[in-house]
């Protein structure tokens, strides 16, 4: 099974074929349109099978599978005392393990924004964690970790690790949290400016099953958005 996690940068409905090259199974698309509000045929017509979240039609979270794949939403909480966080968006993929798609945002939050959303979804859903992938764009990284805080990237990451989960890339790569060599994100678009920001995390069970793992590089894909798509490859009942 093939798996895709791009933030877009918008306008998605003119993007999504340049996907196409990779024939995945599922995409996990931050900054895209909601499909059912859309006026564009094609688009439409592409979004046969999805699941979609936003409080903007025109940018939200959105998960794309072929046709025949199962995804069944999950009800998990976003709610964190009295705050609501975004983006997550959890299901079930063909009865046989949870995704989870995130897009973390600052979410008018003068402490607990972008990984703090994160964080405190954890702790409500801590329950939900069984053979789970954790995929998309978090905003974060170890090198932001500020000593006063008990939810940064660091934090979360060995949170993650308390329930066997841990990210693909710095396993297959084997490089350290806050060294990574191969940037996801361009800051305004400049090659200088580069950081590591999106994520796959899934557990050992499917960290043993993965086949391949790439991010997009610079020149292929700054012009459509400030953000490189990464792709994974799990060994999952022939797919």
């Amino acid at each position: 099974m093939k798996i895709i996690t791009w933030n877009c940068n918008g306008a998605f409905r003119n993007k999504y074929k340049t996907l196409n090259k990779f024939d995945v199974d599922i995409l996990i698309i931050q900054e895209c349109e909601n499909p059912m509000l859309t006026n564009d045929l094609l688009y439409k017509d592409f979004a046969k099978n999805y699941l979609w979240i936003g409080d903007n039609k025109n940018k939200g979270l959105g998960i794309f599978a072929k046709e025949g794949i199962q995804l069944k939403r999950l009800q998990w909480s976003n709610q964190y005392k009295d705050h609501f966080v975004k983006y997550f968006l959890p299901c079930r993929v063909n009865n046989e393990f949870d995704l989870l798609a995130v897009w973390t945002h600052k979410n008018n939050s003068p402490n607990f924004g972008y990984i703090g959303q994160l964080w405190k979804y954890l702790q409500v859903n801590k329950i939900n964690l069984g053979n789970t992938i954790i995929i998309g764009d978090f905003n974060s990284n170890s090198i932001w970790d500020e000593w006063d805080r008990w939810w940064n990237h660091s934090d979360v990451v060995n949170e993650l690790k308390e329930f066997r989960i841990e990210s693909f890339y710095h396993y297959f790569f084997n490089e350290l949290q806050g060294k990574e060599s191969k940037p996801t994100f361009y800051f305004q678009r400049k090659f200088e400016k580069p950081y590591h920001i999106d994520y796959i995390f899934g557990t050992e069970e499917l960290l043993k099953k993965m086949i391949k793992f790439e991010i997009g590089v610079f020149s292929d894909w700054i012009e459509i958005s400030d953000h490189m798509p990464l792709l994974c490859e799990i060994k999952i009942n022939n797919t």
